[in-house]
This record gives structure tokens, sequence and C-alpha cells, in this order.
């Protein structure tokens, strides 16, 4: 049970240090884009899959988010992502970070595609 937990703690600190990543001026625009589309995702309410659905729920939490970061992290540059590492954690230390702009965006992006799927399909 604790290597699960620290496997959860070790999941958010990489989810933190990519969003930091996004905003680094030194990571190329391909590693940002990918960063953020796993953050959005990994941080949004809404899977692919509901939880709901048995064993297929849960498979995206277990399988795509760690593989997206997995992926996040190797197109970032070395020494960025161990800044924003050593930032992550620093802020985790503060408290749990809190971003209603980005809760807001991630929100109006789920919104706008529902939106686009319905007027192209309905």
């Amino acid at each position: 049970m604790s290597r699960l937990k620290e496997w959860a703690r070790r999941l958010k600190r990489e989810t933190l240090a990519l969003y930091l990543a996004v905003r680094h001026p030194g990571v190329p625009w391909y590693a940002k884009a990918w960063a953020a589309l796993v953050v959005g995702y990994a941080l949004s309410p809404i899977d692919l899959v509901p939880d709901f659905v048995p064993i297929l729920g849960y498979l995206d939490d277990l399988i795509l988010i760690p593989a997206g970061i997995a992926l996040a992290v190797r197109l970032v540059p070395a020494e960025v992502m161990a800044a924003c590492r050593v930032e992550a954690q620093a802020r985790l230390a503060e408290g749990r970070p809190r971003s209603w702009l980005g809760a807001a965006v991630i929100v109006a992006i789920w919104i706008g595609a529902l939106a686009w799927v319905a007027s192209r399909f309905l």
C-alpha cells in the first residue's frame, strides 16, 4: 500500500512539474503542446472512459495518464524538468496548489469539444 501511495505522490509531483514546464521558455513547442494536453487531461474532471464503466473506466487513470506523463517528461529537456520538479516539490510542500483559471479553461475546452461533437453528429 505504501508503494501505491508513493506512486500517486510521484504522479502528482510530475503533473505539477509538467505544468511548470509548459510555462518555461526553454521547452520546445511540441513538448509544451503534449505536456499541456497531458496535464489538462490529468486534471480534468471528465475522462474519455467514465469511471463507472467496469474495469475500463479506471484504465485511463492507470495507463493513459502515466504513459502520457512519461512521454511528456522525455520530450522536456532534462535540466528544465529537474528544475521544474524542485519547484513542484516546493509548491506541494506549501499546500495543495489551485488554479481557478486553469479549471475554467479545462471545463471550457470540454464544453467546446462536446458542442462540436453534438453539432457534427446530432
